[in-house]
């Protein structure tokens, strides 16, 4: 198998395990949404630990714990993802599930914006008419349900920060995440000492089924961002921002179909607006990508010799 195809299956395979995450939460109850995510973060620490020492790339960790600049950054992506985290889990376990789904739609989006907030980029056309049908999605959205759609949008800026961050760090994907996990580590190991000292942990009290999928949460975290980080190695930025819509289009189909969530016609008119702000965003960077190879086949073309 080619590393092209071998880096297609390992994406696809890293956005349908993240897309399958709804079904997962809701079988944990009767943990709570905070009891749940403490104890993804503690055993999400477990499974990179025993990933890095497989691995053998414990040195480069200590490398990043020595660079006080890289390390805050990581500290603060801990926050960012641990707020996504959260959120999610909340909204699922809420059945907000076709709302948790437009965060992730819509993340794209933002993250475009944050280029040029951030990064101070200079939008292309179709970027520029991506965004636009994005912020009139969120506006008939927003009149749908009578309130902005809180749990989309802290999905889609949590997550789009915590992206920025991680490429500003340039870390490894396994010795980042191993930086991230140690910050989270030790508030939720306390969190889950004091739920457990006033006796409103759930942990080993429904069962071992409900313990067991509560521990396995550190595998389900882990597992996806392996393949995900075997996929970026392989496969070109264009194929893969196309492969991420899996996973929203996954949760958007359960939250219908399995959860049974309304889906008034101005709220399917709000998702069709982002969807094709999506496409066009996608069609642009397709494009953008060929044009990029084009130039540099150009430049590297050797010039004619004279006869």
């Amino acid at each position: 198998m080619n590393e092209g195809r071998k880096g297609l299956i390992f994406g696809a395979a890293s956005y349908i395990l993240w897309g399958l995450f709804p079904i997962y939460w809701p079988l944990v109850k009767p943990a709570g949404a905070l009891e749940i995510l403490a104890h993804r973060m503690v055993w999400s620490g477990v499974f990179v630990a025993i990933v890095v020492t497989f691995q053998r790339k414990w040195a480069s960790v200590r490398t990043l714990y020595r660079q006080p600049a890289r390390l805050s950054l990581l500290a603060l992506a801990a926050v960012f993802v641990s707020i996504n985290w959260g959120t999610y889990i909340w909204g699922v376990n809420h059945d907000r599930v076709v709302e948790t789904s437009l965060g992730y739609f819509i993340n794209p989006l933002f993250t475009v914006l944050l280029g040029v907030l951030v990064l101070g980029e200079r939008l292309r056309r179709g970027q520029w008419i991506a965004l636009g049908f994005g912020i009139v999605a969120i506006a008939v959205i927003a009149i749908d349900y009578g309130r902005p759609p809180w749990i989309a949008i802290t999905l889609a800026m949590s997550f789009g920060l915590y992206g920025l961050i991680k490429k500003k760090v340039g870390a490894g994907a396994v010795e980042g995440f191993t930086i991230e996990t140690s910050v989270q580590f030790l508030p939720a190991v306390l969190y889950l000492s004091v739920l457990g000292g006033q006796g409103h942990s759930t942990f080993g009290h429904h069962g071992f089924g409900q313990a067991a999928l509560l521990v396995c949460a550190g595998i389900i975290t882990g597992v996806p961002l392996l393949l995900f980080a075997g996929a970026t190695s392989r496969l070109p930025l264009t194929t893969l921002g196309l492969l991420q819509y899996l996973a929203p289009i996954l949760q958007f189909a359960f939250g219908v179909l399995l959860f049974h969530e309304p889906m008034p016609a101005a709220r399917l008119a709000g998702f069709a607006l982002v969807w094709i702000a999506l496409v066009i965003l996608s069609a642009d960077a397709v494009r953008n990508q060929a044009r990029r190879r084009r130039a540099a086949a150009v430049t590297l073309a050797p010039e004619p010799t004279a006869v």
